[in-house]
């Protein structure tokens, strides 16, 4: 008879079914603030960003920058994660990860300048980062298999409810700003936008702390316990969340994993697990690949910039607002949905639904983008002329401005209207192009375009490197400017913006209810116990590299080329998403950790 945590050779009966279901309840509730800070990192960014924009004087570069600085920060983190797990334990691991989230909040909140918001963004991305990858897991080292799926879905459940939190933050300060807008004093304006987006981060500390609390009182892992021989507290912790019965099934199951591993060796050999072993690399390569298209559908990217796109889409400053309340709201009510069908209808089916609405979702929104983009006009050269000895510009595009140059241009048309037009620079110094964001003229406290050499150029080498290695940096800092294009369309009309909101609608709503729910659980449940932390946190940082690639070129590439073409390339590497989940991946409902493992070995 095995060994039990009360040393009796039965288990220990201090866990009733009430006391377990308790448990049980606290547990996904802390796990599910993790999930909250996770929604809140990536979210919170989608109301500030208009007014950040407003005030902070950043370029089109660094405001890219500062959004994907959270998904950087992940990056590096998620590479260690796995290693931070398997060493401190997942419950540590859990506490520092919301200290991390604590103390990034008034670092960017007091923040005056660009650097100290990069540095308070890449902390909430360290802490995004461990978070993604620890509470997963944890979720799914503790709970049973009848729950898995749902236990760790409503990790992203409640992530996506951290996502509606910062939304409505955002749109309470949407309505101060509008009413300060209606004033008519752009000094006014300015500084309350300016307030606005601090406080949207100062109101996103309470959940950090929250968590940080509710992680001291949770019991570490039960595996991660018995991997370091600690089996007497393995069994303790298995009991907290499960019957007696239940326990005593797993705990034989992990013990039978074990000596089958060992039977294995040779004589003296130690269990050495790598990733490249036969049996490990189909789990592996599939959890990779499923990561890495869960970001390149452009998730992250549409919620950062969701605000800015429905700007652009021809909503007012408040609809856009209020149209991201709704998309943050329709991602929580589909996630929900989600959770419920996770182990009913398993992980594949609701996979290849919400990669096929996706993939409709974004050819519409790119459709709708591509219309109102055919009608732009350049007036790249008209703008070239305005540049001085300086080789720097700054044009305040309101109506009579935007009137002037389109009428420099020769243009005659309707479909430009100078009281609602837009207008993106494309520039470059030598080698290095850069874009501006995009300005309307119809904006109250609009401030001037500025192209100037270092919202451009590199600041060094290694950076010079990275955005091109064959350019040019010495040349590039004596260079003259050169206006590449001004384009100049009309901003649509508010019923082409809810159209586009619509289809963002319907992408978030499938989003939610397949690969939002279920990436987590791909994440935690293909690979096998004993490289799971390490896998995980390799996968992640896939995953995380997307993203941050996907964020940082966003607004540049968007000024380039619109729209349509960003939309459209996410619709492209869901085709690729669709396949990988319609034909590679295998159905793991219902399964625990251990007959998931078998399958794959059985395989290899």
């Amino acid at each position: 008879m095995m060994a039990t945590a009360n040393g009796s050779g039965r288990a220990p009966e201090y866990a009733d079914s009430a006391a377990t279901r308790r448990y049980n309840v606290f547990l996904l509730l802390v796990a599910g603030l993790g999930g909250l800070l996770y929604g809140i990192d990536v979210g919170i960014i989608g109301g500030a960003l208009p007014y950040l924009e407003a005030t902070s004087g950043l370029t089109a570069a660094q405001l890219s920058v500062i959004v994907a600085a959270v998904l950087l920060g992940s990056v590096f983190s998620t590479l260690f994660a796995g290693l931070l797990a398997d060493w401190m334990g997942r419950k540590p691991l859990m506490i520092l990860s919301g200290s991390l989230f604590v103390v990034s909040i008034p670092v960017i909140a007091l923040s005056q300048g660009y650097e100290f918001l990069f540095l308070g963004r890449l902390l909430q991305g360290i802490s995004g980062g461990l978070v993604g990858i620890v509470v997963p897991l944890y979720l799914a080292e503790c709970l049973a298999a009848s729950n898995r799926g749902k236990g760790t879905a409503v990790f992203q459940w409640l992530l996506t409810l951290g996502i509606v939190a910062a939304a409505l933050v955002g749109i309470y300060f949407s309505y101060r700003v509008e009413a300060v807008a209606k004033i008519g004093d752009a000094a006014t304006l300015l500084h309350v936008k300016d307030q606005a987006w601090r406080w949207i981060f100062w109101v996103s500390l309470p959940p950090g702390a929250l968590f940080v609390l509710g992680s001291l009182f949770v019991t570490e892992s039960p595996r991660w316990l018995f991997r370091r021989g600690e089996k007497e507290r393995a069994l303790a912790a298995l009991l907290r969340s499960r019957t007696s019965e239940q326990a005593d099934i797993e705990f034989k199951e992990m013990e039978a994993t074990a000596l089958v591993a060992k039977a294995k060796l040779e004589p003296g050999q130690t269990v050495k697990d790598s990733l490249l072993r036969r049996k490990y690399v189909i789990p592996f390569l599939l959890a990779c690949a499923i990561l890495f298209c869960n970001q390149a559908t452009g998730v992250n990217s549409i919620i950062g910039y969701n605000t800015s796109i429905l700007l652009q889409s021809g909503l007012s400053d408040l609809a856009a607002h209020w149209g991201y309340v709704i998309f943050t709201v329709v991602n929580f009510l589909m996630t929900m949905v989600g959770v419920t069908l996770v182990d009913r209808k398993g992980r594949k089916f609701l996979l290849v639904v919400g990669t096929s609405g996706i993939i409709v979702s974004l050819i519409c929104v790119g459709t709708l983008f591509l219309r109102t983009e055919k009608a732009s006009v350049d007036a790249g050269s008209q703008v070239q002329s305005m540049v001085g000895s300086s080789q720097e510009l700054a044009l305040r595009f309101d109506p009579p401005a935007a009137k002037q140059l389109l009428t420099a241009t020769g243009y005659g048309g309707s479909a430009i209207s100078s009281d609602r037009a837009s207008l993106t620079i494309i520039y470059s110094y030598g080698d290095f192009t850069a874009a501006t964001n995009f300005v309307r003229s119809d904006e109250p406290a609009s401030v001037p375009v500025r192209v100037d050499r270092e919202s451009c150029i590199p600041a060094n080498r290694v950076e010079a490197f990275f955005r091109d290695p064959f350019a040019d940096l010495e040349s590039a800092r004596s260079a003259p400017l050169r206006i590449e294009k001004a384009l100049i369309g009309q901003v649509p009309e508010s019923s082409h913006g809810w159209q586009v909101a619509v289809g963002l609608y319907a992408f978030v709503a499938f989003f939610a209810l397949g690969p939002g729910v279920c990436v987590w659980l791909a994440l935690s449940e293909l690979m096998p116990t004993r490289i799971r932390s390490n896998g995980m946190s390799i996968a992640l940082v896939i995953n995380q590299m997307v993203s941050t690639t996907a964020a940082g070129i966003f607004l540049p590439f968007v000024s380039k080329h619109g729209y349509s073409a960003i939309f459209f390339a996410f619709a492209g590497f869901t085709v690729v998403y669709f396949l990988v989940a319609a034909f590679l991946l295998p159905e793991t409902k219902g399964k625990t950790l251990e007959e998931i493992e078998a399958h794959f070995e059985a395989r290899g």
